[in-house]
């Protein structure tokens, strides 16, 4: 079957939301995306060509590889260098860069540094290897902390004393809070992230819609879904409400899934987490509890005491608050490639600098 013949990529059905778009927006709208999935969906089906000249898109935080902190990048490659131990990690963090290094680097001096797909296949991993310390990345928002919880539970439940996670799990709910507080904040509408919901819901949005009187609409990652979000959005702007709706209700309830939310309480707790580019956020990530501080990897390797200095020429920060688009990057392109990044931006799969350079979108303003 062709993309375009699949039902939400349909070009009849497409056609049929970018006219009602055209028809209901009347004045200028800056929405953002949050997901750095649904940038590179954009920016690949050529979405934003297609939007009437008054709609502006920006985009997000939502990129996790973008926002784990340079600091965690350093504790990473600092455990990964060590004697003794396998360090596990999903493929995409592999060529961020720390402050003069990156995971590659360290496999290639001979440190055991291995992708997985889960974070069970690590746990895996340090049941077959009993004279090695296992370590994995934890990274990422509210859709992979249940797995990253379970891969605790199952550690504990195996007896596993060689197991451990380097955690920077973060959430949506406080950068947003973050964007709409600032005084460069230019967002009148939010798309919000599909799979996100999908685990927690959408009733962590309504206080911020109500805050800050923005309409905010969960959407998902095909061209379609994308559409309707934006449909949503504009209507709800040109008629004046800041409300939560959902055009993603095959995948989303308001309440979210519940036994998920309970494993991520159950071993996580809410702690403040500094974001790459952007600072300290409030409660933001979350933190081993107490009772699991024996799988916490910062503790038993003993590198929290790491800080960092960022690249003075990577405006990442700007580019993940909406403030500033990749090619209005005097680096973008030049100094900061797939090849060669400054940021993290430019190396995820999510990320905003990745997705610009990949589709062309490199016209300098």
């Amino acid at each position: 079957m062709s993309e375009i013949n699949l039902p939400f990529r349909d070009h009849h059905l497409i056609g049929k939301i970018v006219k009602q778009i055209q028809r209901t927006v009347s004045k200028p709208w800056v929405l953002m995306e949050i997901c750095g999935g649904q940038t590179h969906a954009i920016l690949r089906y050529g979405i934003d060509q297609v939007l009437p000249p008054q709609i502006e898109l920006v985009h997000g935080p939502g990129c996790p590889v973008c926002v784990t902190p340079l600091e965690q990048i350093d504790k990473a490659l600092m455990i990964a260098s060590q004697k003794g131990v396998i360090f596990t990690s999903f493929g995409d963090m592999l060529r961020v860069p720390g402050s003069a290094d990156d995971l590659f680097s360290v496999r290639a001096r001979g440190g055991d540094v291995r992708v997985v797909y889960s974070p069970i296949d690590a746990v895996r991993i340090a049941q077959e290897n009993p004279d090695k310390q296992v370590v994995f990345f934890a990274i990422g928002f509210e859709t992979t902390a249940p797995a990253n919880a379970a891969a605790v539970l199952q550690a504990q439940a195996q007896n596993l004393k060689n197991f451990s996670l380097l955690v920077s799990q973060v959430r949506v709910p406080p950068a947003m809070h973050v964007i709409l507080s600032s005084p460069q904040n230019r967002i009148q509408g939010f798309l919000a992230a599909g799979h996100v919901c999908s685990v927690m819901g959408y009733w962590e949005y309504e206080p911020i819609a109500e805050k800050y009187q923005v309409p905010i609409v969960v959407t998902g990652f095909e061209p379609a879904d994308i559409l309707l979000g934006i449909l949503k959005t504009v209507e709800l702007l040109e008629n004046g409400k800041a409300e939560v709706y959902n055009a993603y209700p095959r995948a989303v309830r308001r309440e979210g899934n519940q036994p998920a939310q309970r494993m991520i309480e159950q071993v996580f707790m809410p702690v403040d987490r500094n974001w790459r580019g952007i600072g300290l956020i409030p409660q933001s990530g979350w933190g081993l509890r107490t009772e699991y501080r024996e799988y916490d990897a910062e503790d038993r390797f003993q590198v929290g005491h790491i800080q960092t200095h960022e690249s003075p020429l990577c405006i990442a920060g700007e580019i993940l608050q909406g403030v500033k688009k990749p090619h209005q990057c005097s680096a973008f392109g030049t100094q900061c490639t797939p090849e060669h990044p400054l940021g993290a931006p430019m190396v995820s799969a999510e990320g905003a600098c990745s997705a610009f350079y990949r589709y062309s979108r490199v016209l300098k303003i």
